[in-house]
């Protein structure tokens, strides 16, 4: 009898829980997988690199170029005590733990919006391995992205559920949210919208809780205004109107789509039948996620969760949007799965095409891993060349990039010379050793343009303080050194 028990037991537990289990069991394969993943682009800048300056908390903590990201800091402070050891790997770690935490933290969402089990199980894994996620899943600093929503998560739930305290636990989840990356602080709006479409609050409180929302938004932009910092705002972030609509409409189709990208954009990796097949094989299951029941879509609930959609994503749609930014309003894209599929009466045409897209978006996501570790591998090798070529250490290094016009995508495909760093993936491969300062600088690629990099090679040598010159063509590395 308690055998029979516990059976029942096990399959109550499996049918109520079956996306977790399998989350789970998937977990250590991917971090197995993104492990190998080196930095490129944006790693070798961020402050979640290796850091060994003495005052480097108390110089960044509360600011740094234009962000506030305290959590950044202190990553950066960690893996600088061994570099070697623990970046990427520790960034890696945490990144895939965050992903695991805030996958958990969407079942226990979808389950309070009251979808039925078959709904949140299959919106909850749709999350957890959707193309979509991995820009951010594979990425080396993108802890702030995923804790932030795991923060903003916990935000809602406890908003929600708690009677009394709920509105200074709330305000200290969204300041925690915030402070692991800005674009956190728009769930201060999200909470109370999207608790009012699912019948969670009345419409009173609703007005009175988006003025606390607002206030909490002023208090952050106070506080910025108030605390000492040294705000550089980088071109890329100034708002405009034609760069708003390539974003949205980079942000429909990454969001939307279920596609392999780098068969699709990447132009020298281009396979139009490979990329055919992928979106095909994926498209009954988006049908049934987004189109079937769309007539279904015209009430309080799915507006409520598009407006806020649109305020998650807000931030990057008027600035930068790249692929990792779709992390921000994937939760919402989530929930309007869940609503469609909590519709549909006949589930097994569903559980088909489900089963489809797994297979499909698996496929996908090992070749999105792969090319980052290829890409990652690229700057490995240049590093090496010009250590080798170099040959013995060197203090000072001036870098000579020839304009590269290979195209990238995200953090998939890099362009060779952010792979390499301009010239910081050397510092990494001795360990940070040497050199132990490199300056950059980018020429326009021609005809002529390794006879004018040689030229100025030359001359920075005669006039500078430099000992060496790296000379940058794609993957190519040539060196000049001091007699």
């Amino acid at each position: 009898m308690q055998d029979s028990n516990s059976k029942i037991k096990i399959q109550q537990f499996l049918n109520s829980y079956w996306s977790i289990v399998i989350i789970i069991l998937l977990t250590p394969l991917l971090l197995c997988s993104v492990l190998p993943i080196l930095p490129t682009h944006d790693d070798w800048a961020g402050t979640t690199k290796p850091d060994f300056n003495p005052f480097f908390i108390k110089e960044h903590f509360l600011f740094y170029g234009y962000h506030w990201r305290p959590f950044d800091t202190w990553i950066g402070y960690i893996v600088g005590r061994n570099p070697q050891v623990l970046w990427p790997t520790f960034n890696h770690i945490l990144v895939v733990i965050g992903h695991l935490l805030s996958s958990l933290a969407v079942y226990k969402l979808l389950t309070i919006l009251g979808f039925n089990k078959t709904a949140r199980n299959i919106s909850t894994l749709f999350f957890f391995i959707s193309p979509a996620t991995m820009a951010t899943v594979s990425a080396i600093d993108s802890q702030n992205q995923v804790y932030a929503l795991v923060c903003d998560i916990i935000a809602f739930l406890l908003y929600v559920k708690l009677k009394k305290g709920k509105y200074i636990v709330w305000v200290i989840m969204i300041f925690l949210a915030t402070l692991f990356k800005e674009n956190g602080l728009m769930w201060a709006w999200i909470c109370p919208i999207l608790a009012y479409g699912f019948d969670l609050i009345e419409k009173q409180t609703l007005k009175k809780d988006l003025l606390v929302g607002t206030a909490i938004m002023i208090g952050y932009a106070l506080a910025i205004l108030l605390l000492p910092k040294d705000i550089t705002i980088h071109p890329d972030y100034v708002p405009e109107n034609f760069k708003m609509i390539k974003n949205i409409v980079k942000f429909l189709f990454l969001s939307f789509i279920t596609v392999d990208y780098i068969y699709l954009l990447h132009h020298p990796s281009r396979n139009l039948l490979l990329a055919a097949i992928s979106f095909l094989l994926a498209a009954p299951f988006l049908y049934y996620a987004f189109i079937h029941k769309i007539k279904k879509y015209a009430n309080k609930k799915i507006i409520c969760t598009c407006i806020c959609l649109v305020i998650a994503v807000a931030p990057h749609l008027g600035t930068v949007f790249s692929m990792m930014h779709i992390y921000a309003g994937l939760v919402m894209i989530t929930i309007i799965i869940a609503y469609s599929i909590n519709c549909i009466d006949h589930i097994k045409p569903v559980a088909i095409a489900f089963v489809l897209w797994i297979v499909t978006a698996l496929l996908i996501d090992i070749h999105l891993i792969n090319s980052s570790i290829k890409s990652g591998l690229i700057g490995k090798q240049m590093a090496q060349e010009a250590i080798q070529k170099t040959g013995e250490p060197v203090k000072h290094v001036y870098v000579i990039i020839i304009e590269d016009d290979y195209p990238k995508l995200s953090s998939f495909c890099v362009i060779p010379n952010e792979a390499f760093g301009w010239g910081l993936a050397a510092q990494y491969e001795t360990n940070y050793q040497w050199p132990e300062t490199i300056e950059d600088t980018t020429i326009i690629r021609s005809p002529s343009a390794m006879k004018e990099a040689n030229q100025l090679g030359l001359r920075v040598l005669k006039n500078n303080h430099y000992n060496c010159i790296w000379i940058v063509d794609h993957k190519n590395i040539d060196v000049i050194k001091q007699n």
